[in-house]
């Protein structure tokens, strides 16, 4: 069972309160959306299928992906398909970009974070989303996982200044999503694993110091 099957077998209160990355990032992303000005030119690097080109009517959206990491996506809402090594755009042409869950899919995430600062005006905003606790997807294009240092090393050197780096929750969160893990590998337990999962990720609050979470949001400036 996909992620997708089972997010439409739960009812929409609980789907919100299990698929919390997911949710977690779509609040990051509208978030971020209403801080940019309107007509402020911004680059999706890694845009997938472009489905975060909603949140973005009142900016020049531009979404930009290899379209090698899932067969089944369709990438024709793509404004570019380029290696994000070697992007096709003159340097300090944006005034932000988003970076969503695509940096565990680079084999040289650190050419490519400085590809991105190239292209990116100076002070312009950066919202990446990286994974920490996540099993294996889009393979074989799938090589990295990131603590909170490793992405505070990589966007500094990178050229960023780091404003903000905060957990997609903790330790219960991840209880919570492995659950969920087991219901795609045998889907008869959804019934009874769902409502623990919603348990489990209630109980979340009581991880102050959230070493174990799915992943980070970063909120970063061009220097």
């Amino acid at each position: 069972m996909t992620y997708a099957e089972a997010r439409r077998r739960l009812p929409g209160w609980l789907r919100k309160r299990v698929f919390t990355f997911e949710t977690f990032i779509e609040e990051s992303v509208s978030a971020f959306a209403q801080s940019l000005p309107a007509g402020a030119r911004l680059l999706d690097a890694g845009a997938g299928e472009a489905q975060y080109a909603r949140f973005f009517p009142h900016v020049r959206y531009v979404g930009v992906d290899l379209a090698v990491g899932d067969p089944a996506w369709d990438y024709r809402r793509l404004h570019a398909i380029a290696d994000l090594e070697h992007l096709p755009f003159p340097g300090a042409v944006f005034d932000a970009a988003l970076h969503i869950v695509t940096l565990e899919h680079l084999a040289r995430p650190a050419e490519a974070l400085k590809e991105l600062a190239r292209v990116m005006r100076s002070g312009a905003a950066l919202l990446l989303v990286a994974p920490q606790e996540w099993e294996v997807h889009q393979a074989p294009h799938d090589y990295y996982r990131y603590t909170r240092y490793g992405l505070e090393h990589l966007l500094a050197q990178a050229g960023f200044r780091i404003e903000e780096i905060r957990p997609a929750g903790g330790l219960f969160l991840v209880i919570s999503r492995r659950l969920l893990n087991a219901c795609q590998l045998v889907p008869w337990l959804l019934p009874l694993f769902a409502p623990l999962a919603l348990v489990a990720a209630a109980l979340d609050p009581l991880d102050h110091r959230k070493n174990f979470t799915l992943g980070y949001r970063c909120l970063a400036r061009r220097t």
